[in-house]
Formats: C-alpha cells, structure tokens, sequence
C-alpha cells in the first residue's frame, strides 16, 4: 500500500553519510517522522554517540509513531564485539488510526531509502523494544 509520501532529501544523504561515520554524522541514532503537511519523512531527532539505545527508546513518543534507525553495538554469540545497523517502525497500539495507518503505508518508502539496514523490527509496545529480550534475539541472527 502506497500513501504518496516522500522521503526528504536530507534523509538519505544523512544516512549514507551516518553510515560511512562521517563529519557531523558520527552518531548513534536517527529518529524520523512525518513533517506537519503528512507529505514527507523528515529526520526529528539524532543521537550522537555518547547516547545508547535506551536514549533511543526513550526518544520514541509513547503515543505517536516514528521510524528509526539505531547503530546497535553489542556482542556476537562467539564473544566478538560487533554493530549492526537496525530500521524500528514504532507504531505504538495507543497510536491513533490515522497516524499507524499512514505510517505503516509509508514503511516501505522510507526502508527504500535507507539502503543498507538488513534488520528491520516493528514494534507496537514498550515490550517489543526491550534491548535483551526482543531487539538482540533477532539482531544477533545477523551476526
């Protein structure tokens, strides 16, 4: 299901640039939102590096949806010190109808252009974002 919405520009040249760690782009997160015309995607927020994936959570409005994309730092099974790049589609149950209908219509736009993140995770409550019991079980079949 398409919606017509857009990705800013600045989007992806700001994740491309995440990506590579470069300039002002050496950051943690990113979180995304619709702007106010419900048009496009734009960056809300970014994390620099002191941040960590609670502060991440934490930036998530408890009853609106967000995208996100978090560089995830964590230990691989063999004990190997490892990050991977995570896509979260927050679309919380207390959301309204609206908001969790146009972003889950506008998910595959903005995964088009953040190319590159291989785990994406929908999450509709606080329990789906917990960092041990639900992010790194499906994060660490990737590593």
């Amino acid at each position: 299901m398409s919606t017509g919405v857009v990705v800013a520009d600045d989007v992806t040249f700001a994740f491309n640039e995440f990506k590579l760690k470069k300039g002002e782009f050496k950051l943690r997160y990113f979180v995304y939102k619709m702007s106010d015309d419900k048009k496009t995607i734009v960056i809300e927020k970014k994390g620099d590096l002191t941040k960590t994936y609670e502060d991440f959570v934490a930036d998530l409005p408890e009853h609106d949806c967000r995208y996100g994309v978090v560089d995830l730092d964590f230990e691989s099974d063999d004990g190997r010190p490892t990050s991977k790049l995570v896509f979260i589609s927050w679309n919380p149950d207390t959301a309204k109808i609206r908001a969790k209908m146009l972003y889950s219509g506008s998910k595959e736009a903005i995964k088009s252009a953040l190319n590159g993140v291989g785990i994406h995770i929908n999450a509709t409550d606080h329990s789906e974002l917990d960092l041990e019991t639900a992010v790194l079980p499906v994060v660490k079949k990737f590593a």
